[in-house]
């Protein structure tokens, strides 16, 4: 076996842009703009704590705001602030190489690698077997509003999780022990825990480098070649789509020349270890918002009536009723109480899918009707407690059948998993610069 090149893999060595030395990284630091999306008031407590500080808060546009009025003037003073923090030194640029981050939240520590996905290695299309796989069906619909963020935006900021299949540890953990330079060590507002960042040079990387040849060699044994699947998405299919999109429209003005260098080839994310004990996979819950006038149970009886039609059964049970053999139990909530769907002979292999299918269809059936994806069972309460509106509560997946899955089926259902809850996700704090 010899050493691949880095593009073997699907990945790129980065020139990673931080916030120049002397910067709180306490207000620096913000979580992934798809989270809390339900919930203002913790945007508002965000902002309340960053107040005038250089932030990242002000280089990205939390979902919440999407589709609303008042975007376009949000997008404007993003881009205008990306332009400032870059002439005005607020972001530097380190010389190529990696972050070795370390992320402690809810008792648990995991490590990650901030690097460069490269974006020809990757396919969201149904049924694709790029090296880099999506893990849930992507929404296409998804990609135009996120695209007017990115577009011609200068700096690209990740909370994309990549996942690689590595049992004996051999890539990330051993970085722990090399020579490294600690850039940032600090708490996470809002609940986040805390994290530390250490820049490792490119030169520092070939151990790494190595271990990932043995990693491709053995994926390409276990897969056969051209169906190997060396990087799956563990969080922002959806931002990774959008950096594909946007690339593909970018490549069409470029010669073949310009193709092979352009940084908007790339897309900066984290690549963690699904064997890392640190990582857990989450559900990822469902609240159901209703048109004018239903109630959270006439939700919840619609539910029940298309999960029927679409499985051999579905009726409500109590709280805490016995599910029979092979049946599916999905627990709701709403202001009026609780209990329990049976859904007998289903027709999806998860309890996501068979509920996914007919909230889907509840949304196309009723324009006024909108999902949300909640990450934590508390949030799931406090929201279904509001008139006219139902929650649905989902069980976790086994982390470990995420790449035989995949590699199977293809992408699961939309938001089977989730890498930990809202305040586990990723912070901002690394940036690149994407324009030529």
């Amino acid at each position: 076996m010899s050493t691949y090149d880095w593009e073997k893999f699907g990945f790129h060595i980065p020139e990673i842009m931080l916030p120049k030395e002397g910067t709180d990284y306490f207000k620096w630091a913000v979580v992934a703009c798809d989270q809390f999306t339900s919930e203002p008031e913790y945007w508002e407590k965000v902002e309340e704590i960053v107040g005038d500080a250089p932030s990242t808060l002000r280089l990205m546009l939390p979902e919440l705001y999407l589709d609303k009025p008042g975007e376009a003037e949000r997008i404007k003073d993003v881009r205008a602030t990306m332009d400032k923090y870059l002439a005005d030194g607020t972001l530097r640029k380190m010389e190529p190489g990696c972050m070795l981050v370390q992320r402690t939240a809810e008792g648990r520590t995991r490590l990650g690698l901030v690097i460069a996905t490269d974006l020809e290695a990757y396919d969201f299309s149904k049924g694709s077997n790029s090296l880099t796989r999506a893990t849930e069906g992507t929404v296409v619909e998804r990609i135009p509003p996120r695209l007017r963020i990115r577009g011609d935006a200068p700096i690209e900021m990740p909370h994309i999780l990549i996942l690689i299949d590595d049992p004996d540890k051999t890539v990330i953990e051993p970085l722990v022990d090399q020579q490294r330079e600690v850039i940032y060590d600090t708490d996470l507002m809002m609940d986040g825990g805390h994290i530390t960042g250490s820049f490792i040079r490119e030169k520092d990387l070939e151990g790494a480098k190595e271990a990932l040849s043995k990693l491709y060699d053995k994926a390409e044994e276990k897969y056969g070649a051209g169906h190997v699947i060396f990087q799956a998405m563990g969080d922002g299919n959806h931002s990774l789509a959008t950096a594909k999109t946007a690339w593909e429209n970018i490549k069409k003005t470029l010669s073949p020349e310009e193709i092979k260098n352009h940084p908007a080839r790339y897309a900066l994310c984290e690549i963690e270890n699904i064997h890392d004990e640190g990582i857990v996979f989450e559900p990822i819950h469902r609240v159901i918002f209703a048109s004018k006038g239903q109630t959270g149970m006439q939700l919840v009886e619609k539910v029940v009536d298309l999960l029927g039609k679409a499985n051999g059964k579905a009726y409500l049970a109590e709280e805490g009723a016995a599910v029979p053999a092979g049946a599916f139990g999905i627990p709701y909530v709403t202001g009026a109480g609780r209990g329990l769907i049976i859904v007998e002979d289903p027709s999806n292999k998860l309890e996501v899918g068979c509920l996914q299918h007919v909230l889907d269809i509840m949304v196309m059936e009723d324009k006024d009707c909108d999902i949300d994806y909640i990450h934590g069972t508390a949030a799931v309460e406090k929201l279904s407690a509001r008139d006219g509106n139902a929650g649905f509560f989902l069980p976790p997946m086994d982390k470990f059948m995420l790449f035989p899955a995949v590699a199977a089926d293809g992408a699961l259902p939309r938001k089977t998993f989730s890498m930990g809850e809202a305040n586990e996700k990723r912070y901002y704090i690394e940036s690149r610069y994407i324009a030529k």
